[in-house]
């Protein structure tokens, strides 16, 4: 992943001295960060140090570390799409959506001192049947769980008008495409919804509400809906994606992106080594 990052984002700096931990460097430490499961920066860099030093010479203090993460977001973001259209599954027009809690505080005095104010809210979880206080995380991804889209939202916001944001900003990728069906859940129920998909050349397939007709295809849609929970399970359980630690803007996009990037790399290492099963993280979080 080293390799490739530095040959399609590394380039040559045209002014100022170069830094100690290249860009390369930096993300190839966010991921392992996310594969072997360090919560803490601190932590983290601790072990760096001790059985990482002949791979990365150079590693900063926490500090120095967290402002080059959180700075370095666009980039996580462009690497997630290289890794995607990079592997054999860029071009598979069976795209799955949903969303899950990312919780990011769990006491009031959290929720009223937080830098999050604004921007996250409470929310509900009706596959945990719980409320949480955070945001929402939308990803579109194939069946194998690889990336495609993904946005971090308040919880208040309805899910048919997130989606419809993150097809609008990635208009020029939805409209490359022919044929794309969509599959979801009952939440992005809507007539003028899927009308909208429609002119766009998407074909949405979800399953019926309480007194509407059995929709076409609707039998195996069981199957298919195990596969996006189970991503969201490796989010959440191999990644720990409810465990980020961010108190800004920045610092929960980025370690939400961070994890999202470590499961698209993982994907696309298997799929390049030709794993049997192309989402298994087994290899890399000992």
């Amino acid at each position: 992943m080293y390799v490739k990052i530095d040959d399609e984002i590394g380039g040559t700096r045209c002014m100022g001295r170069p830094p100690l931990l290249s860009d390369s460097e930096l993300v190839c430490l966010a991921v392992a960060q996310a594969l072997l499961g360090h919560h803490s920066e601190a932590r983290w860099l601790r072990f760096a140090r001790k059985h990482l030093s002949g791979m990365f010479p150079y590693l900063p203090q926490q500090s120095g570390y967290n402002k080059r993460l959180r700075a370095a977001l666009p980039l996580v973001k462009r690497v997630i799409r290289e890794l995607a259209i990079d592997s054999d599954f860029w071009f598979d027009n069976h795209w799955i959506v949903d969303s899950t809690p990312v919780p990011c505080g769990m006491s009031r005095p959290t929720v009223q001192r937080s830098n999050l104010a604004g921007w996250a809210g409470y929310g509900y979880c009706a596959s945990h049947s719980r409320f949480f206080w955070g945001l929402r995380l939308y990803l579109v991804c194939t069946p194998t769980g690889m990336p495609i889209l993904w946005a971090l939202a308040n919880p208040k916001i309805g899910e048919r008008e997130v989606l419809a944001a993150m097809l609008e900003i990635d208009a020029g990728l939805v409209a490359a495409r022919e044929g794309i069906l969509l599959i979801s859940d009952k939440g992005f129920a809507s007539t003028p919804f899927e009308k909208d998909l429609a002119e766009q050349g998407i074909e949405l397939l979800r399953p019926s509400r309480k007194r509407e007709k059995a929709r076409y295809g609707e039998p195996m849609l069981k199957k298919v809906r195990q596969l996006i929970e189970s991503v969201n399970d490796t989010l959440k359980g191999q990644l720990d994606l409810e465990q980020h630690g961010g108190r800004t803007f920045e610092g929960v996009a980025i370690r939400v992106a961070q994890r999202i990037l470590a499961m698209a790399s993982a994907i696309w290492h298997n799929n390049k080594t030709g794993a049997p099963v192309t989402r298994s993280l087994t290899a890399y979080d000992h």
